[in-house]
């Protein structure tokens, strides 16, 4: 069977990131046109284009294409009453809570372990799918990948950083890897 290949795209930035907030279902904050030609022609054109549904995914997926197709297992984690809040304004033991143990809810949402079962789930779909797959989603669900992938504890969740537009390959052939590419 061949190979699924899977990239993920972190969404660009957005104006909450930038200030130190939890994000709510705001727009990207770049320089479009510049973007775009940047990024034009990066990935195969036979490829499955797909995105989570906030406004900064759809958004950053018109970068590599028009026909993105919205796919729920990539929303980002519900934050509930955080959305949009001021990380450094919120109780102190609340987010520590949140921050080391993943099955807290503190902000009455997802917890980080429901964020990890759902893309788990997700990503087995994708064992039986070959072919290209380009995600473009949020740095929470790519860290929830890359536990799957590389059979981390969740308690490795918080130990990865995701940058506004980077990528990160996957393939699935028998056994998930995680792939390290050049672009040069």
């Amino acid at each position: 069977m061949p190979a699924t290949r899977l990239t993920l795209i972190c969404h660009a930035a957005t104006a909450s990131q930038k200030l130190g907030r939890f994000a709510d279902d705001e727009s990207v904050s770049m320089d479009w046109q510049n973007a775009a030609l940047s990024l034009a022609g990066r990935y195969q054109k036979n490829l499955r284009l797909v995105c989570g549904p906030e406004a900064r995914t759809r958004q950053t997926a018109e970068l590599f294409g028009a026909d993105a197709h919205v796919e729920d297992a990539l929303r980002d984690a519900d934050l509930g009453a955080w959305k949009g809040q001021a990380i450094n304004q919120l109780d102190s033991a609340a987010l520590m809570a949140w921050a080391t143990d993943s099955t807290s809810t503190p902000h009455g949402g997802e917890s980080v372990e429901q964020v990890c079962a759902r893309v788990g789930q997700w990503l087995q779909s994708l064992e039986t799918q070959p072919g290209h797959v380009l995600a473009i989603t949020h740095p929470l669900v790519i860290r929830a990948a890359l536990l799957y992938v590389m059979q981390f504890p969740v308690s490795m969740f918080y130990r990865i950083d995701i940058e506004p537009l980077s990528a990160t390959e996957l393939r699935f052939n028998t056994v998930w890897r995680l792939r390290l590419e050049t672009h040069a």
